[in-house]
């Protein structure tokens, strides 16, 4: 009996001998697989990256961007003498007045048959106009992500540089940086600028004709209706589903503003953006009879003291405004207690652009973090990088140490809450539901 006991003893033994070893057989191959695989992957990677390089190099990019801004347009030309030293591009700003312009070009383009000699290598691009170039499929797909630097983004745990007003961007846009929107004012005509949306109409009235905003389809006009229409949308949807407000985008996965809209729910949600506007218009610039076109025409009128309050979507514009002296001294800007519209912008590739690889290029140095911090200095632009410090090494997160802001600046930390934009789909709603009712002669 003591025998067969000490058979089945060395048995069962020799058996969990035989299986932890083949485990540890299998777990040593699924190891060597997966090194041997990452080996292989990064290889793949560098030999595709070098041959971006060597076909980009000594080619020219046609940056269609927005040239509204001194600031944006002067860090572009500094942009450009950086990729022509690195890789002899010669960076061309075509300046735009609204980024629809391109984007028509490339429709007109392939409706032309053009597939492969664009006119258009780069674009700054963001929501709306990347919905519509996404939809007729306008872009060149799977560059962004293949990007060295887009990994300095930590796009697994920042889906912000995934995904742009909602829409994955599936690798045909990389994240150039992060805007919100700020709110200035003269403190020699008002010391308490309003801190929120109730607030902001009640200052109209006691401050009549000293606020307005530029008309639809102006992007700035825009930026202000959509703050409008989230924060009035967030009070009747909390309401309605009685929600506390914790985490915005947990709570409205099933939010009509943030998915396409349609028909039937257009009437719906833009009702009580109407019925603000309503009540807003007569205490406006001119009585609300008159919209100014631009955000540039809106700074112009506080400068001549005609506005007291007016805002924009590029924060540092302001301190750097007031040092050309193309605002006064007094002016301060700060953000609004109730949110504050954000967005990431990026930069795509048409399809059918003439030099692809050389965009590429272009693209990955704007990411770069020697681009992106200098990009962040106030006085230079001022706009917030995509860049994750954790992604970064000691040596280049003490690029984005700052120094005093101006007086004129928002203050750091200011925004406490962050609003998201609406799906693209609402801008075309609110343009044309403007236009019918409150539509203006220029």
């Amino acid at each position: 009996m003591h025998s067969i006991k000490s058979l089945q003893h060395n048995t069962r033994r020799n058996f969990y001998c035989v299986a932890f070893c083949v485990l540890i057989s299998s777990l040593y191959v699924l190891i060597m697989n997966s090194a041997l695989a990452a080996t292989t992957n990064s290889a793949d990677q560098k030999s595709h990256w070098k041959n971006i390089e060597t076909k980009g190099s000594n080619q020219a990019v046609y940056f269609h961007a927005w040239g509204g801004d001194a600031q944006i347009n002067a860090y572009i030309q500094w942009a450009a003498q950086q990729v022509k030293e690195k890789y002899q591009i010669n960076l061309q700003h075509v300046k735009l007045s609204d980024t629809s312009e391109a984007v028509s070009r490339v429709l007109a383009e392939k409706s032309a048959k053009n597939n492969s000699q664009g006119n258009v290598d780069l674009v700054w691009i963001n929501g709306a106009n990347f919905s519509t170039m996404a939809q007729h499929s306008l872009l060149l797909k799977g560059w962004a992500d293949k990007l060295p630097n887009f990994m300095l983004t930590d796009p697994v745990n920042n889906p912000a540089v995934t995904l742009d007003f909602g829409v994955p961007t599936l690798g045909m846009e990389s994240p150039w940086g992060q805007a919100s929107l700020t709110f200035y004012y003269d403190q020699i005509a008002t010391t308490k600028p309003p801190q929120n949306l109730n607030e902001l109409l009640t200052w109209t009235k006691q401050n009549p004709g000293r606020f307005s905003y530029p008309k639809p389809p102006d992007f700035l006009g825009l930026s202000f209706l959509k703050y409008a229409l989230v924060v009035l949308h967030q009070e009747s949807f909390v309401a309605s589903n009685d929600l506390k407000l914790k985490d915005q985008h947990s709570e409205f996965n099933q939010d009509p503003l943030y998915a396409p809209a349609t028909a039937e729910n257009i009437e719906e949600v833009l009702k009580p953006l109407w019925a603000f506007l309503n009540e807003l218009h007569p205490n406006l610039w001119r009585k609300g009879q008159h919209f100014m076109q631009t955000g540039l025409e809106m700074r112009r009128l506080v400068d001549d003291t005609e506005l007291s309050l007016a805002f924009t979507f590029s924060g540092p514009e302001i301190p750097a405004a007031v040092k050309r002296y193309d605002l006064p001294k007094s002016i301060r800007s700060y953000a609004m207690a109730d949110g504050s519209l954000s967005n990431t912008h990026f930069v795509g590739i048409p399809y059918n652009a003439s030099h692809a690889e050389s965009a590429q290029l272009v693209a990955n140095f704007l990411l770069s973090p020697e681009a992106q911090a200098y990009k962040q200095q106030a006085e230079i632009w001022g706009d917030k990088t995509v860049l994750i410090a954790s992604t970064l090494t000691p040596e280049q997160q003490n690029l984005f140490k700052t120094q005093t802001p101006h007086p004129s600046a928002l203050a750091f930390n200011s925004i406490t809450r962050t609003l998201s934009e609406p799906h693209p789909s609402w801008v075309e709603a609110i343009t044309l539901g403007w236009q019918q009712r409150f539509g203006v002669a220029p």
